[in-house]
């Protein structure tokens, strides 16, 4: 995860009642190109003075958590939210203008980083602000009571990952389906005010406006996202039937029919979007590598920090520079004992230039190993565009970030291991499908599930799903994409969408989407840069001077240029290609395709 604060991390919600710093000052008709560069010019010193202290004061929260730090982040965090908001109204003054390439695309990042235009009405905007501030204080606050005791999400969502009482799963999935109902009326009217917002914006819908992002027609971006989808469905649909197959001798076919979708709660996740905690009840036989990276790291005597060195060495291993010595001075490695943090792994840049950073509790697994590679991917990506202006520092489009800290991560294979010294001889290729299987379980199955969340929402906000059909058009989506169903009967009683936070958060998620497809195809383009010769899944550009320069040169553009042009520098194709992923996990399709011969397959 990488957390930029800068125009990424803007407003959720463009009040467009604020006060414009000089938004009238100025005729829109006498504006010239002259205006717009010293308008660019002013906002950008603006939200570099103002994201330097947002991030300093998000940091200090994140490391120190009181009531205090809280409310001072949360005050620098409304300061930057207003002015970028008033910075984008104002930007609107020079749409009618002809620019050039350069400074159009900075106007228009200044105002396509807002998540959920607010109208012009000023009681609208504060209804809109309270909206949203309440449905995430309702996801916050969830929880499940039953007999007197109360469940946290996590608490329930271990529960998920570890039991295999199908009682105790569906009791779960149904408690914690208790916080949304009430969700309901109030994201029917965030969607209407939105909406407002977005056509007083130009835009035909909110999730036009979110599409409009991409560097191509918002229409064009929704067929291309399905068209890729086509390529990897086969895959899916064969991880499908065995998963199916597997959970209908768990718990008998009577409860997994095998001509129907998978009940959605035997998936070992509350949202069943990845698979990974059931991979014991499906696992290959006789599949086991014969190591296991944590008794490695422990053999070989490594701690955090040197977990931490050996990741920043795979990058120097490809050409790039150390990581500046202030990052081993601030970021934080282990969990304090004196105080409370935010442990989930994070990367940060706090100044725009080199104050790198990740804040992690690391432990000393193998799953933590990779993690550390993927968080350097972040900060390796940070420091490569710290040299562009600021509207440009951030990733090619939102999916590039995580695909490329997923890229790196991709690289830790057993070769890798041993070419580090951590293991001693790299398991034969029979030994591969379990670790194809583990991987396909959280890669595969989330790649349907990245991809309807926002289709759902983007036919929300068009008005093709009517409020009325809210819950049902949400489970003809996921047995569609996923082919799962709900496994108790849902109503219009019920609004299941709203108990994934995303949602209620009004965090776009066609990122997910993008960076489980955008790993592999990198992965697989510069595997052949540096002239690898085996299996792409057993390919790792530890040492590529070539991969790292090529890598390098692409993370060095930033969002400067469209992501298409991005994707060329390294792919050399405009145009996404989910093939690459098929390549990847060849070994594990004839794999099932041998299990499900004589199996019931589709749904």
């Amino acid at each position: 995860m990488a957390l930029q604060f800068k125009l990424s991390l803007g407003a959720l919600v463009v009040a467009g009642a604020l006060s414009l710093s000089g938004c009238n000052s100025t005729s829109t008709s006498t504006l010239t190109e002259k205006d717009a560069e010293a308008f660019l010019t002013k906002a950008e010193k603006e939200l570099q003075d103002l994201s330097y202290r947002s991030a300093r004061s998000a940091w200090i929260y994140a490391n120190f958590i009181t009531e205090d730090t809280a409310s001072l982040a949360a005050d620098v965090n409304q300061e930057y939210t207003e002015k970028l908001v008033a910075l984008a109204n104002e930007a609107a003054k020079f749409d009618a203008l002809e620019l050039s390439y350069d400074n159009r695309r900075k106007l228009d990042k200044l105002k396509l980083n807002l998540t959920l235009p607010a109208p012009k009405d000023a009681e609208k905007t504060a209804e809109l602000a309270k909206l949203s501030a309440e449905l995430d204080g309702m996801y916050g606050k969830g929880k499940y009571c039953k007999d007197g005791n109360c469940m946290s999400l996590g608490e329930m969502t271990a529960k998920m990952a570890n039991s295999r009482d199908y009682a105790e799963l569906l009791d779960v999935w149904q408690g914690w389906r208790q916080v949304s109902p009430q969700m309901r009326p109030l994201y029917q009217d965030l969607v209407s005010l939105a909406n407002e917002g977005a056509q007083e914006l130009g835009y035909r819908d909110t999730g036009a406006m979110w599409r409009s992002k991409y560097d191509m027609p918002a229409d064009d971006f929704a067929k291309e996202l399905d068209r890729i989808w086509g390529q990897v469905k086969p895959l899916y649909d064969s991880l499908h039937c065995h998963v199916r197959a597997k959970l209908g001798e768990k718990y008998g076919e009577d409860k997994v029919p095998q001509d129907q979708p998978i009940p959605a709660h035997l998936l070992g996740n509350m949202w069943a979007q990845q698979w990974g905690n059931i991979y014991d009840l499906v696992a290959p036989e006789n599949a086991d590598p014969g190591y296991n990276v944590t008794e490695l790291l422990e053999k070989h005597n490594y701690d955090e920090i040197k977990m931490v060195k050996g990741a920043e060495k795979f990058f120097t291993s490809m050409g790039f520079e150390p990581l500046p010595e202030t990052f081993w001075t601030r970021s934080l490695f282990t969990k304090p004992q004196d105080r409370d943090v935010q442990c989930h792994a994070s990367a940060w840049n706090l100044d725009n230039k080199d104050d790198l950073r990740i804040k992690m509790c690391i432990q000393r697994t193998g799953e933590e190993f990779s993690v550390i590679h993927h968080e350097l991917g972040h900060n390796f990506y940070q420091r490569a565009y710290n040299k562009l202006p600021l509207y440009y520092q951030e990733s090619a489009n939102d999916g590039f970030h995580e695909a490329i800290g997923d890229t790196i991560a991709l690289s830790v294979t057993p070769g890798y291991l041993k070419e580090i010294g951590l293991l001693d001889q790299v398991p034969d290729e029979s030994k591969d499908i379990g670790l194809l299987m583990k991987m396909a379980l959280d890669k595969i199955a989330f790649i349907p599930f990245g991809l309807l969340v926002d289709q759902w929402r983007w036919k929300v906000y068009s008005g093709e799903i009517s409020p009325a059909e809210y819950n049902q058009a949400w489970w003809e989506l996921r047995e569609k994409y996923q082919g799962l169903q709900a496994p108790v009967a849902r109503t219009e009683n019920d609004f299941d969408p709203g108990a994934k936070y995303h949602v209620p958060g009004n965090v776009p998620y066609t990122r997910y989407f993008l960076a489980h497809i955008l790993q592999f195809e990198f992965h697989k383009a510069l595997c052949e840069i540096s002239g690898n010769k085996e299996a792409i899944h057993r390919c790792s550009v530890y040492n590529s001077k070539e991969a790292g320069e090529r890598l390098n040169a692409m993370l060095e553009m930033g969002s400067s240029r469209p992501w298409q042009e991005a994707l060329e520098s390294v792919t050399g194709s405009q145009q996404m290609d989910a093939t690459a992923i098929l390549d990847y996990f060849a070994p594990l399709q004839s794999y099932l395709d041998e299990q499900n011969k004589n199996r019931q397959c589709g749904w």
